[in-house]
């Protein structure tokens, strides 16, 4: 009796588990690591190139372009937590970029080291920040959480003066990367370009941003909310690819009565 209400208890607390979000994604190859690129890209012992999605590590140099601040740091990361080891991918959209690299949730699946999910835990330890595309973006629901845990503790590149939050009114007006800004929306504006649903102003800023279909929901935001918005900007204009790459913020507290 008490070995049937005991496996009784254990199929309880089975079903009533969160479930793991790479659970509904499509598992796609496995493979031993054998390669660390930076530190959202690796190469299978298959041969296959591998980047990992819904992540933006700082680049490595190429080229005449110079390397960004942490990339080192963060390649080191990805390879003390993935190198040698077997791992799984996993997709949850689109499989393959231009490059023929998979675009793919990596998780570890041997007794080597701890299961780690690679993409949110280089989030969590601040070697990557987040960017999601719509065509990958499954899987990356909880990824605002993890990274904003991360950059409130300042960890790994967090603690850097480059990747520090911008304000939007504080953008020089020529200005062109990757980068995450807070601001006030001032205004919308249609617009007709394919695939970009609005503009939405921001407050004493020359940056705009190009909120896509993806997105279209933050165009009925009000005057005066307060967002987060991270994307690439270029002259001017930042794309907001999907809806997990801008967030509406609670307004701020009234300042104290003198």
């Amino acid at each position: 009796m008490q070995r049937f209400l005991l496996l009784l208890l254990l199929g309880l607390l089975g079903a009533c588990a969160k479930p793991h979000p790479l659970d509904a994604l499509q598992p796609g190859e496995s493979g031993r690591v054998v390669r660390v690129i930076d530190g959202d890209a690796l190469v299978l012992d298959t041969g296959q190139s591998v980047r990992l999605a819904s992540i933006e590590a700082p680049a490595r140099p190429w080229k005449e372009r110079a390397g960004e601040p942490f990339q080192e740091e963060a390649r080191r990361m990805l390879e003390d937590m993935a190198l040698g080891r077997e791992v799984q991918l996993f997709y949850g959209g689109l499989t393959r970029d231009r490059y023929d690299r998979a675009l793919a949730q990596v998780r570890t699946t041997d007794a080597l080291g701890p299961d780690l999910w690679l993409n949110a835990e280089m989030l969590r330890r601040g070697g990557a920040r987040m960017r999601v595309y719509p065509d990958t973006a499954a899987g990356s629901e909880t990824f605002p959480a993890i990274e904003a845990e991360a950059r409130d503790d300042r960890r790994g590149l967090w603690a850097k003066q480059a990747y520090r939050v911008a304000q939007a009114s504080a953008l020089p007006d020529r200005f062109e990367r990757f980068q995450l800004v807070r601001g006030t929306i001032s205004g919308m504006e249609g617009v007709d370009a394919f695939g970009t649903s609005c503009a939405l102003r921001l407050r004493a800023s020359p940056l705009s941003l190009e909120i896509s279909n993806a997105a279209a929901a933050y165009c009925q935001l009000a005057e005066g909310t307060q967002v987060l918005a991270r994307g690439y900007v270029r002259d001017g204009q930042m794309e907001v690819a999907h809806g997990l790459d801008l967030q509406a913020l609670p307004p701020s507290p009234p300042p104290p009565p003198a």
